[in-house]
């Protein structure tokens, strides 16, 4: 290839790349801004503890039963268009919840929104992991900042919206451009019509596709890494998803405090995935997995039992600085597990999410029954499993 043809596509690859991280920042975003406005939404639609388990149960396990079939089309050559499909319906379901006004209508833009985001996120990310198949574990210590940005931004952004007196409804449609936006850009660069690059092309059919996710789940290291992830998420996304009401029901904290302590967790956060990127060029991954899952194991019922709202937050904060790294650790030692494999490792996550996503409607009705406090030490199986799962690994 001429030296101007391996620069252009050089340039392509950066610049694709920066989309792909660009779309997780804009997912991460839009969940930084639902986790922090789960009191706003509570308050004005009037949701029990039980609906706030289903609109965050219910469009996850039908996601989960439609994503397996998107990740196999994803790597028999339907890979572009489902990307820019899932962007599309990202976009409408974004403006959907904008216009939410009763629960019925939020729960069916939850279940349009969780498959969008799937095609739309997940299969972005795998075709990032195809790019440099020898920097997986790199490249989703980048993802995983990419996600922090917007995690941090959105509860953020929510805070401004409430200080001009917008509601949470405005955020959520401003989004929905940011959508739009980031499409066009992605049509640009990853246009229907361009020939198809080697992750696009079909290399087998959909009952071989099949067969190869089920030849995959045989396999242990295959088990290990996806029931760790369903079991880390637990210190991830679910607790993220009852933190801000956590700190509204039971610490006592209004709404914009709340906000707050959700966003200096995640902000935190941010600076562990930052320094993780380096710290991955020198310790083995799972070695700095196994020391902060201990370091989790003593922080979490401290942030629990300690009265004094200043150290809670503080405790807080070191819990989002130690579980970086977890999901994308885990996350790329699924990839490597399973290489040439990318779209078949979002099949898999996605039926193992059949279960992890009844997690928040279980959490939801203890809570109903025996209150948010006593619910939040189930949580504490997150850093049990991980020291159970990386032993002698």
């Amino acid at each position: 290839m001429p030296l101007n043809g391996k620069n252009k596509t050089a340039r392509t690859v950066i610049v694709l790349a920066i989309i792909f991280l660009s779309i997780e920042l804009l997912d991460e975003l839009v969940d930084g801004v639902r986790g922090a406005a789960w009191p706003l939404i509570r308050n004005d639609l009037h949701l029990s503890y039980v609906q706030v388990g289903m609109l965050l149960t219910i469009p996850n396990t039908i996601s989960s039963l439609i994503e397996p079939i998107l990740g196999i089309l994803g790597d028999i050559g339907q890979r572009r268009q489902l990307i820019l499909g899932g962007g599309v319906a990202f976009a409408l379901a974004l403006l959907l919840i904008s216009l939410s006004h009763n629960f019925p209508l939020l729960l069916a833009a939850f279940v349009l929104f969780y498959p969008a985001s799937g095609c739309f996120v997940n299969l972005s990310q795998a075709t990032l992991m195809d790019i440099k198949p020898t920097r997986q574990e790199q490249n989703m210590a980048r993802w995983a900042l990419a996600g922090s940005v917007g995690n941090v931004i959105g509860p953020l952004a929510l805070a401004c919206g409430v200080a001009f007196h917008q509601s949470w409804r405005s955020v959520f449609l401003i989004l929905t451009v940011l959508t739009v936006l980031l499409l066009l850009g992605l049509l640009w660069k990853y246009p229907i019509g361009a020939p198809s690059s080697q992750h696009d092309e079909p290399m087998h059919g959909f009952k071989d596709g099949i067969r190869n996710a089920i030849s995959a789940l045989k396999r242990r290291k295959v088990l290990r890494w996806l029931t760790l992830l369903q079991f880390s998420d637990l210190m991830l996304d679910i607790l993220h998803g009852f933190l801000a009401l956590y700190f509204v029901d039971v610490v006592g904290a209004d709404n914009m405090q709340a906000s707050f302590a959700v966003t200096g967790w995640l902000g935190v956060g941010l600076l562990g995935d930052f320094l993780l990127i380096p710290l991955l060029q020198r310790v083995r991954g799972l070695d700095y997995l196994r020391v902060s899952a201990i370091i989790v194991l003593c922080l979490y019922p401290a942030f629990l039992v300690v009265p004094n709202t200043n150290v809670k937050l503080v405790i807080l904060g070191l819990l989002g600085f130690f579980n970086s790294g977890w999901y994308s650790i885990l996350q790329g030692q699924l990839y490597t597990a399973m290489p040439g494999q990318s779209g078949t490792v979002m099949t898999l996550n996605s039926l193992f999410g059949l279960f992890g996503g009844l997690t928040p409607l279980a959490l939801g009705f203890v809570a109903q029954q025996y209150g948010l406090q006593n619910t939040m030490w189930m949580l504490l199986a997150a850093p049990f499993a991980l020291l159970i799962g990386l032993f002698k690994v």
